[in-house]
């Protein structure tokens, strides 16, 4: 692999012809992949990105590795290759891929009801809700009647409880929306009723640990000034070919509706908790608060799609087929945009394109993105500290992705 230093990307293929300041992108390309860290370098001249790391593997091996830019969002002091970021609901796949390993080592279920594991959650008529239901976004509990203020949804008993209790706005199973918040409750008591740990603790031992991943969810203290500071960064009115970073109006809407599921949905944490605390960092909330490293989130899907230097591989065969299974299409009630999930992955498709039709993974709030492609053994990951007004769809992490897809054609 080549190493780098300054690179600003070549002249905009969309139309943009200014020349902004070079950006410093430090680390590695594999020959023939250039083009990715040229597109790196133009989500900081070009797409307002102000600190971040882009991580891609195929077959198992690193084939770009870079970051460039800030530490935090807010400070001028620069990033370095272990610099960690929350990565908001690219958590969702991570805890994803923690039930179906306990799908495939033969202790979970997926077609059997929440209730066979956890009793409690057959109340105000959630019985028939399926394993299966709660993972692919179907299970019709995506608000809570009362929110949960951030303490309250620090305390994992406290947020089983709550969502336990709550009637489902749907019939489970009947349809789809996104349970933005909920799903960390879900999937976390889910979890620690099948195993009796938590399912921080649980991804601690049977993934990042065994794989070696700068992946946590509930960071220890010890690792807490790895974390990069995050917050809301201004992006250019068009980012890039087709890509207007302007929502459509019905979106808008639902958004600005409080009465919305899709903003029931969002706040059902309410007041937004401050999410650079060490208190948000050391909480478990597995739909939402996992700390990664780019190149952790490259690697940890690799393992799921194939073998990886000295770890193993997670997914067996039919393990890795039921994941890219579509069990939710269509259109999504709470995102209000047509949505494709598989039992805990998002597939690709217009809400979240990845890099082919069998790609599977999870974006997060604000730009980060993790995924993998079966087909051409591509992993990907990125992370970044600037937030910008997206939930499945950042100009930046797209950029990325043609460019992947740009090499892998030729």
């Amino acid at each position: 692999m080549n190493d780098t230093a300054e690179a600003t990307g070549h002249p905009a293929p969309d139309g943009q012809d200014s020349a902004p300041d070079p950006v410093a992108v430090h680390g590695t390309v594999a020959p023939g992949y250039e083009p990715v860290r040229d597109a790196f370098a133009r989500n900081f001249t070009h797409r307002g990105d102000r600190g971040a790391a882009v991580t891609v593997h195929r077959h198992g091996s690193p084939v770009v590795d870079l970051w460039a830019g800030t530490r935090d969002h807010d400070s001028a002091v620069p990033r370095e290759r272990g610099t960690a970021q929350v990565v908001h609901s690219v958590t969702k796949g991570v805890s994803a891929a923690a039930l179906l390993l306990l799908h495939q080592r033969g202790r979970l279920d997926l077609d059997a009801p929440v209730s066979t594991y956890w009793p409690e959650y057959a109340a105000e008529g959630k019985g028939p809700t399926l394993v299966r239901h709660l993972l692919a976004h179907r299970a019709g509990v995506p608000v809570l009647d009362r929110p949960l203020t951030p303490e309250e949804a620090a305390h994992p008993g406290t947020g089983a409880a709550a969502v336990a209790a709550q009637a489902p706005v749907w019939e489970p199973g009947t349809e789809h929306g996104y349970h933005a918040q909920t799903y960390s409750w879900l999937t976390g008591e889910l979890v620690r009723r099948v195993t009796g740990a938590s399912l921080g603790r649980y991804v601690a031992e049977e993934i990042a640990g065994p794989l070696g991943l700068d992946l946590w969810i509930g960071l220890p203290a010890a690792e807490k000034d790895r974390v990069g500071r995050s917050g809301p960064v201004s992006a250019p009115e068009h980012a890039g070919p087709g890509l207007l970073l302007r929502p459509r109006r019905n979106v808008q809407d639902a958004y600005r509706d409080a009465a919305s599921l899709t903003r029931r949905a969002f706040d059902a944490v309410h007041p937004p908790a401050d999410e650079n605390s060490r208190e948000y960092h050391a909480a478990e909330l597995p739909g939402a608060n996992g700390i990664a490293t780019a190149h952790a989130l490259s690697r940890f899907y690799a393992a799921l799609i194939g073998a990886v230097e000295h770890g193993p591989r997670l997914f067996a065969p039919a393990t890795l087929a039921l994941a890219r299974t579509v069990e939710s299409q269509g259109p999504d009630r709470v995102l209000v945009v047509p949505t494709r999930f598989g039992p805990g992955f998002m597939l690709h498709g217009p809400a979240s394109p990845l890099l082919a039709d069998g790609s599977f993974g999870h974006p997060g709030r604000g730009g980060s993105l993790g995924f993998a492609d079966p087909e051409s053994g591509i992993s990907f990951g990125y992370v970044t500290n600037g937030l910008q007004r997206t939930v499945t769809n950042d100009p930046r992490a797209q950029a990325l992705i043609r460019a992947v897809r740009g090499v892998l054609k030729g």
